[in-house]
């Protein structure tokens, strides 16, 4: 059976993969930076630095999982971007050489086309999703709500105009003290506070309060995200409060911050699945690790899929399953291919 191997460095995370033909997994390597926490933030030059650094032990370790040798290897995957283009090119030159050398058929991945992809994956408790179905992918760098129609490509409904909503988690985790990455560390926070004692622009209660721009019926005209709101909000009601006022209430913060964010996730899922007449939804992003969406998207009423965490965060192995039903370069085609920081993907 045909054996793809598969890379992926489109921000801080190196790691590779290798997936048989059929959606099975074989090895699944994550190595996760933790250079970036006292900048508040990733720094694009340190993740590309460690990257080099990484890169070729962590595929020596995926193929050795897997128990396959790079000769056994029958293609090779690469995200090619969105990400950060120097991370990406990382990745990306080393999959090119390791295909050149013996001249294999290569698939030039898009990140997010591999967060689709994580749920055609199958294991031993978790049947690959099939599509039509609707997918909401949530991460540090990206929120999109997509009409996934078949394997190869997905329409695009709603995207954030702004902020995504990982991003929202740790810029809110950081004002609350909380450092880098903090969405985990809010939401640990959030479960001993109030839903309900603060009211952030997207969430229920500021809707149903009439709030300037926030009535549901507004809200429902698109589908697309906006988070800046929700963070500035943040800010200026911690710079109304006292620090120890800050910190007597931080949880209630927390869970009504996270609340926010959760709402507007929820409100356009639910509009897109009766815009779509879908019934059917999928979950991908490093935002579906969290609990309370989690707990928000069971209770809509449809078909929920939510690959299991590894493969909801970045990993290799969405991008070895978005190569299965990708167009196959031959060598040496894929030679002068470059990355790509955002947008579409280029010719």
């Amino acid at each position: 059976m045909r054996s793809i191997l598969g890379i992926e460095t489109s921000c801080d995370d190196t790691c590779a993969a290798v997936v048989d033909e059929g959606g099975r997994t074989l090895a699944n390597v994550i190595s996760s930076q933790e250079d970036h926490g006292g900048f508040g933030g990733v720094v694009p030059e340190i993740a590309s630095r460690q990257h080099l650094l990484l890169v070729n032990a962590i595929v020596e370790r995926a193929l050795r999982d897997a128990d396959v040798t790079l000769g056994e290897i029958d293609v090779v995957a690469a995200t090619q971007g969105p990400g950060l283009v120097g991370a990406l090119l990382v990745g990306l030159s080393t999959a090119k050489a390791l295909a050149a050398a013996r001249e294999l058929s290569f698939a030039a991945v898009d990140h997010l086309q591999g967060h689709v992809a994580a749920n055609f994956l199958s294991s031993p408790g978790d049947a690959a999703f099939e599509p039509p179905f609707l997918c909401l992918i949530a991460s540090g760098g990206h929120t999109l709500l997509v009409h996934v129609r078949g394997y190869d490509g997905f329409e695009v409904l709603g995207r954030t105009l702004d902020d995504a909503a990982g991003e929202a988690f740790d810029k809110g985790a950081r004002m609350l003290g909380l450092g880098f990455p903090g969405g985990a560390a809010l939401e640990r926070l959030a479960a001993d506070g109030d839903p309900e004692a603060f009211s952030f622009p997207g969430s229920r209660g500021e809707r149903s309060r009439g709030g300037r721009g926030t009535s549901r019926q507004a809200f429902a005209k698109s589908l697309d995200f906006s988070f800046a709101g929700v963070k500035t909000a943040l800010l200026y009601r911690l710079r109304e409060l006292s620090e120890l006022e800050a910190q007597a209430r931080a949880a209630d913060l927390a869970a009504s911050y996270q609340t926010a964010i959760v709402d507007s996730l929820i409100l356009r899922a639910e509009q897109a699945l009766e815009r779509t007449g879908l019934e059917r939804l999928a979950v991908g992003g490093g935002v579906a690790a969290n609990g309370e969406l989690r707990r928000r998207l069971g209770s809509l009423g449809v078909t929920l899929h939510v690959p299991e965490r590894v493969l909801c965060t970045d990993n290799a192995a969405m991008i070895a399953s978005a190569a299965r039903f990708a167009e196959l370069l031959p060598y040496p085609e894929y030679l002068a291919l470059d990355a790509y920081a955002s947008g579409e993907r280029s010719p």
